[in-house]
């Protein structure tokens, strides 16, 4: 396969490169492009690769400025630092979104469901059954975490998680044993690697596991309260007014 990087970070670029050379099937890359114009000159002379890997905030504008100059059908798989623009995205050519820092799973991922939903070069689209594979494709979760103590890093399966916690810009694993491990990742995009049927988001801090939940009790203006296996003395861990309703979805209660 083949495409063009739309991204006006170089060493973000230059990371997406060797990333889609480590994939299973390397992807090569035909151009690197950092700005909307360049882009919009590139895309109108040359044959458009199979797929686009596109940031939104370029040197010179919004990466959704090209859709607005050029007809664009080449599938497009965003790569950005803001999850606020994903509605956006999946009204243009979008198949993924990807936030930064991109990890080498999520991006084959977004591969995969490429070959997947591509059809046939002599095949018309057919869009009903695209829109179901995407609804049936078997997501692919992460089942375990690196994460730093001081200087050393070590590998902790999904299964010690006890939940995911967020602190003055700090997101640390919080193993069932009491261990704290800091993690190169943000709670949303956490969301995205993580089975949603086993971790659910409490509050804007808090990412809980399932098997982790020792107690829950109502607690003041509508809200619960859980109580977290993790080491010695359980967590407390606050679920927000908002988001009790799904909670108790989530849980069955």
């Amino acid at each position: 396969m083949t495409t063009i990087i739309i991204e006006d970070e170089s060493i973000a670029a230059e990371r997406l490169q060797w990333m889609l050379n480590q994939c299973e099937t390397p992807v090569r890359v035909q151009k690197i492009i950092d700005t909307v114009q360049e882009a919009v000159e590139w895309l109108s002379k040359e044959s458009p690769p199979d797929f686009i890997l596109l940031d939104i905030h370029l040197a010179d504008g919004s990466g959704f400025d090209i859709f607005h100059k050029i007809t664009i059908t080449t599938p497009v798989i965003f790569t950005t630092a803001y999850d606020q623009y994903a509605l956006e995205a999946f009204k243009v050519m979008s198949i993924d979104y990807l936030l930064k820092p991109v990890s080498q799973e999520l991006l084959e991922k977004a591969l995969f469901k490429l070959k997947v939903l591509r059809p046939a070069q002599d095949s018309a689209v057919d869009y009903k059954q695209l829109i179901q594979l995407m609804k049936t494709a078997n997501p692919i979760y992460k089942t375990r975490f690196s994460g730093k103590v001081g200087q050393k890093i070590f590998l902790v399966p999904l299964s010690d998680v006890a939940f995911f916690l967020a602190d003055n810009k700090i997101v640390y694993l919080c193993a069932r044993d009491g261990t704290r491990y800091m993690i190169e990742h943000t709670l949303e995009n956490l969301e995205t690697m993580i089975d949603p049927a086993q971790f659910f988001r409490a509050n804007r801090s808090a990412i809980i596991h399932a098997p982790a939940i020792e107690q829950v009790k109502p607690y003041i203006n509508s809200r619960l309260k859980l109580w977290l296996k993790h080491g010695t003395r359980p967590m407390e861990i606050i679920i927000s007014r908002e988001r009790v309703p799904e909670f108790k979805r989530w849980t069955d209660l």
